[in-house]
């Protein structure tokens, strides 16, 4: 069920004090307006200079003024988040901002613990999510979406606001009088993201009044499918052994083979194999009838070999 702000505020409760990540935005303002007020003197907020655009200091002159009037501290830390050649802008600039967040609670703040941090994405940005998710073919990690808890860096991160509709951020600062900024690069369609935002989603709402709700039903179904995948791949790869045997995997269904093999590549090597990676180990781990067979695989970031009667991953 979609919630209002106030509804989504008395549910939150982490472990303080609290660190807002806030960028000017109208939802990042609504979140730190309402978690200041929730718990006063025990919330500090985290604004990530991205230099990326000439509005940039605008963003961050919001912050500071909102801040002091509200009386929170606030850290400003400046990245490069300038994208290489053939990556996204999107992505580079996600990367740096969570390396800047991880960084600013034991870097700015020393004189307190912080271990939890609030993010302000809402149901929109979760739909949109899903939907970026489909447009890429993704499996059942992409479609659940983006989580409300998550542990990075040593470090607990929230997103209060995924059950709150973006428009309803948007009244409840209006019905209070208060101030955002726009960033303008969100009007820019060359983005995939604010092309969904700016013609799907009025789209779908017109066609689909509660598709908040139900998208989330379904990102939550695959979340838990793909929780019940990553426990069975676990247990499939203390059955097979480290490295994992060639006997043992192909005594397994393709489907599960696929599942342990993504299980092992993720969770023991920190890689992972595109559907073109997997597929084609599976067809040579078929033919691996002879022990003369050779193996000897791309995939992510390595390459996959066979080593006697088992598979192994080295890095490039």
């Amino acid at each position: 069920m979609s919630q209002t702000l106030p509804e989504a505020l008395a549910a939150f409760n982490p472990g303080l004090p609290l660190a807002v990540a806030l960028s000017g935005g109208a939802d990042s303002t609504a979140l730190l307006l309402a978690c200041a007020e929730k718990w006063p003197g025990q919330v500090r907020a985290m604004h990530v200079h991205h230099g990326l655009q000439a509005a940039a200091d605008g963003f961050q002159l919001h912050c500071e003024t909102l801040c002091s009037r509200l009386g929170v501290p606030l850290a400003v830390r400046r990245v490069d988040a300038r994208h290489g050649r053939g990556a996204s802008p999107e992505d580079a600039a996600r990367q740096a901002r969570y390396e800047a967040i991880e960084a600013i609670p034991s870097v700015e703040w020393t004189d307190v613990a912080i271990e939890n941090i609030a993010i302000a994405q809402h149901a929109d940005d979760q739909v949109e999510t899903i939907l970026l998710a489909l447009s890429r073919g993704a499996g059942l990690p992409g479609l659940s979406a983006m989580p409300a808890c998550w542990q990075r860096g040593g470090l607990t991160f929230h997103r209060p606001l995924l059950a709150v509709p973006g428009p309803a951020i948007r009244d409840w600062l209006i019905a209070r009088g208060e101030a955002w900024v726009e960033d303008p690069s969100n009007a820019d369609v060359r983005f995939t993201r604010n092309r969904i935002r700016a013609r799907l989603l009025p789209a779908i709402e017109a066609a689909f009044p509660h598709f908040r709700e139900t998208f989330a039903r379904s990102a939550a179904h695959a979340a838990q499918a793909q929780a019940i995948l990553c426990d069975l791949g676990a247990q499939d790869l203390v059955a097979l052994g480290l490295p994992p045997r060639i006997d043992g995997l192909q005594a397994l269904s393709r489907p599960r083979q696929a599942n342990v093999l993504r299980h092992w590549l993720r969770h023991v090597h920190d890689t992972s194999a595109s559907k073109a990676q997997l597929d084609e180990l599976l067809d040579q781990l078929a033919d691996c009838t002879t022990r003369g067979h050779h193996l000897h695989l791309k995939i992510g970031r390595g390459f996959v070999r066979r080593q006697g009667d088992t598979l192994e991953w080295h890095a490039a």
